[in-house]
């Protein structure tokens, strides 16, 4: 008998080692078959904080890599070009994708407030330039190919590409004591000017990166470069006793006076803190009046939160009431303007739908909710609708103390004209009749009664 259990054990060990065998090879088949593809399809590399390195940072290959959102409209209108244009360059130009949902620390890193966003991630992988053509096959293919150029380009010149070649040819400009002043103090462009010597080691290794930075800056801020042992007086105007000193020149108009460089000095660093102090000094977002579909796409689906207030009957406010209803909310937004917000107005009862999706009208005019379109939760403000109020309800919005309420449908948005600044004109009513015609009755004719007391 216990030979025979004996036996039976072992048969049964090597059923259980088959079926192991049966279910491992199943996995492997099944998690082939079942590989995310996230949303821009199999051609495009599903890119994480644990592979981002590997596989871009460190590639000798060019790489188109976009940031999205699952939620956002227009990063499911982009999927298709985006894996045509992937499946295109396969092999030339790889294409990643990020969920900046699910990896928000990556997509911080590289500055990302908005989707899609599109990075290229040419010669110098450190410095990616932002892509700002047309979303459609023909476009990002154009990148593409530009991208490998460039590539070609530094190889066949002597660059490497992980190294220090720029993400596009240098933009910094050279200043002297006799173009200062109408270079920089002259200008309107954020500036950030390097004073160095020739002689000076930590200057040489500031230039490749100074330089790599400009050519991402574009359009951002200028950047500028002094040799100061040949410009003694300019660089003894900023009190330059050290190098490299780095002095910033705000945006606008100029007083000659420079604040201190505060950042870093890789062109990492010097892009994310002029892009920074850019956005600091950048005009705040607009207040749009919420006249269609498009509005809430562009002002609210792609923003972190949308403010919408919906404002009283002109005829009941008049135009003055109305412009400072919408003055408060431009501060508001100037306020917060270093925030992904969008802004938005309607009037009462033209987006009657929204208003009802919103449960707004019960309590009066003007009202004023916040919208998150991405967990599709709005909360509604019940304080004063001032420029305090506003204050503390975004601020309850940003601390997560402000109630909140899921959202029952979508907002349905009609499309009407933009009021076009003018007053209330009350519409003029014509009598029925003229009481002129009544002048052919004497009154003084009819009948008189008299009744005693």
């Amino acid at each position: 008998p216990s030979t025979t259990q004996g036996t039976r054990l072992e048969m049964a060990r090597v059923l259980l080692r088959m079926w192991a065998g049966v279910a491992v090879a199943v996995s492997v088949v099944w998690a082939a078959d079942g590989a995310d593809v996230g949303m821009f399809g199999k051609d495009s590399t599903v890119l994480t904080p644990a592979n981002m390195k590997e596989q871009v940072l460190d590639s000798d290959l060019p790489w188109v890599v976009g940031f999205y959102a699952p939620w956002c409209g227009h990063c499911k209108n982009l999927a298709d070009p985006w894996a045509k244009a992937a499946t295109a360059a396969k092999g030339i130009v790889n294409f990643g994708q990020i969920d900046a949902d699910t990896h928000q620390s990556l997509a911080g890193e590289y500055g990302v407030k908005g989707f899609p966003s599109i990075k290229l991630f040419g010669s110098n992988k450190k410095s990616p330039q932002d892509y700002n053509g047309q979303r459609d096959v023909q476009g990002l293919a154009q990148a593409a190919l530009k991208l490998a150029s460039e590539i070609i380009s530094a190889r066949l010149g002597g660059g490497s590409s992980g190294g220090g070649g720029g993400a596009g040819a240098s933009a910094v400009v050279e200043l002297t004591d006799a173009s200062f002043e109408k270079e920089v103090v002259g200008s309107k462009d954020l500036w950030a000017v390097a004073f160095i010597a020739p002689w000076c080691g930590h200057c040489k290794k500031l230039e490749p990166e100074w330089a790599s930075a400009s050519g991402s800056l574009k359009n951002v801020a200028k950047l500028g470069i002094v040799d100061a042992t040949a410009n003694q007086a300019l660089a003894e105007r900023y009190g330059v006793q050290s190098y490299p000193t780095i002095k910033l020149f705000q945006a606008g108009e100029k007083s000659g006076d420079a604040d201190d460089y505060e950042g870093g000095r890789t062109s990492s660093d010097i892009v994310s803190y002029l892009e920074t102090i850019a956005l600091e000094s950048a005009p705040p977002p607009d207040v749009v009046q919420l006249t269609g579909e498009d509005v809430l796409e562009t002002e609210c689906n792609s923003k972190q939160l949308c403010f919408i207030a919906v404002l009283p009957l002109l005829q009941d406010s008049g135009k003055d009431g109305r412009n400072s209803y919408i003055d408060m909310l431009k501060e508001s937004a100037a306020k917060y303007k270093k925030r992904p917000f969008g802004w938005v107005w309607s009037e009462a009862t033209t987006q009657a739908g929204a208003e009802t999706s919103l449960e707004v009208g019960g309590f009066g005019y003007p009202a004023l909710v916040a919208l998150n379109s991405k967990k599709v939760k709005f909360g509604t403000m019940r304080g004063q609708f001032s420029g305090k109020g506003i204050s503390e309800f975004v601020n309850k919005l940003v601390a997560g103390r402000q109630p909140t309420v899921s959202l029952s449908n979508n907002l349905t948005i009609t499309d009407i004209t933009a009021w076009d600044g003018e007053d209330f004109i009350p519409v003029a009513i014509e009598e029925e009749f003229d009481l002129s015609d009544l002048d052919d009755i004497d009154v003084d004719d009819e009948p008189k009664t008299k009744e005693e007391l």
